[in-house]
């Protein structure tokens, strides 16, 4: 074996038992109890372990860029515009060096797959896209990443982005995204997404639904085109925040017809608390969608960070541990069963809203493993506990050391 992570608690097994971990060739050789094989040894020393965590929302473009940005004008955010204004900043090199900050982050904090969200328009071109291309082949060695490329500025009303957006998939996005919230056609830009997805046999990725109330919903247009294209388990949508304002009975109607169409739901739980509500000053809405109630009317999601220092969230480091706990504090989650599956939206069923079909901790896939401070997946979103070591294809990449307390004497 060329490595053996010992003593490992594995978050997806029946038993909390220890297992050995052994790796060969970048995959996963064999697990089991006190493997009898030779070869470089980490000591998980009861700690669990699990496949590396996959983030399935985040702009890596866009992160850092909030100490350029014009300020807040009361309540109103006026996120889109204001990152508007400064796009004509983003050369490639800029856009490399932000987006290499925060993936750094993200990496420290465990993620070693990921869906970056790429914008595409005129006043930025393909600059992003070059740079988010070279920052993904530079950094192969300890993440995977994927360009979903979208129109947030519109596409219907702008034949530039239209061919941009067929540039980048010729040029190798692996997946397609919409924003029409901030288009004046909504269904015609949802429609061309579908067709360019069906062109270029894509996944699709779509921003939809933020808004404080119910109406006008573009979702039930998409479960009708994922149904007609024949892409279910290749559609998800994120933010959702207008759900939040249906009573429960219709929530878990729009679960059920999310399921049927299969449909996943990201869940970006430090954005929405930071974009929504803007319309009151006092009894603020929360607007982050009840994952747990979708994935119990079976629906597939996951939670990640979105937007990092910008206009649409001004903080953040790319740790999705702390993004299950925000969430988890925000809908109340109490249950070990729910914090568990809390846990599962950043591992087993991220890679799957991402279609990995080699992810996890089984023999043959691709040795991936984040070791975290914890017992348990309860207790890891519970606590936020850190992960202490990540591996890439079986080589470490991220060693972090506990916090020693110096007691007196």
């Amino acid at each position: 074996m060329d490595l053996i992570v010992r003593n490992a608690r594995v978050a997806a097994s029946q038993t909390t038992e220890p297992v050995d971990i052994g790796i060969a060739d970048g995959r996963i050789a064999a697990i089991g109890p006190r493997l009898a094989a030779e070869g470089e040894v980490y000591d998980a020393a009861g700690m669990l372990a699990c496949g590396g965590f996959v983030e399935t929302h985040i702009h890596l473009d866009k992160s850092c860029i909030i100490d350029r940005c014009a300020p807040e004008e009361g309540r109103a955010a006026n996120a889109v515009p204001r990152v508007a204004a400064v796009k004509h900043t983003f050369t490639v090199e800029d856009v490399y060096e932000r987006a290499r900050r925060t993936l750094e982050k993200c990496i420290s904090h465990g993620a070693t797959r990921m869906r970056t969200h790429l914008e595409l328009d005129p006043g930025v071109g393909l600059r992003s896209f070059e740079a988010i291309k070279r920052l993904a082949d530079d950094y192969r060695w300890a993440i995977d990443i994927e360009i979903c490329v979208f129109p947030q500025e519109g596409l219907t009303n702008s034949p530039q982005t239209d061919a941009l957006m067929v540039a980048a998939l010729k040029d190798g996005a692996k997946v397609i995204g919409a924003a029409p919230n901030y288009d004046p056609d909504h269904a015609g830009q949802i429609h061309r997404v579908f067709e360019l997805a069906r062109d270029f046999d894509v996944d699709i990725d779509m921003h939809l639904d933020s808004g404080n109330t119910p109406e006008a919903m573009d979702i039930y247009l998409v479960c009708e085109l994922t149904r007609r294209y024949a892409m279910g388990g290749r559609v998800a949508v994120g933010h959702q925040t207008k759900m939040t304002g249906m009573p429960p009975e219709q929530q878990r109607g729009l679960a059920r017809q999310l399921a049927d169409a299969g449909v996943a739901v990201t869940v970006l739980p430090a954005t929405d608390l930071y974009m929504m509500g803007r319309d009151r000053d006092y009894d603020v809405r929360r607007g982050v969608v009840d994952a747990n109630l979708l994935v119990e009317h079976g629906v597939n999601c996951s939670i990640s960070t979105n937007n990092v220092l910008n206009p649409f969230t001004p903080y953040g480091d790319g740790a999705l541990l702390r993004m299950a706990n925000l969430y988890a504090n925000v809908l109340q989650v109490s249950r070990p069963e729910r914090l568990a599956a809390c846990f599962d939206m950043l591992t087993v069923r991220s890679a799957r809203l991402l279609n990995h079909r080699d992810y996890g901790l089984a023999v043959g896939n691709p040795a991936d493993i984040v070791v975290i401070d914890a017992a348990s997946p309860v207790q890891a979103v519970a606590e936020i506990r850190h992960p202490l070591a990540v591996f890439k294809r079986g080589r470490r990449t991220v060693t972090r050391d506990r916090a020693i307390l110096h007691h007196p004497g």
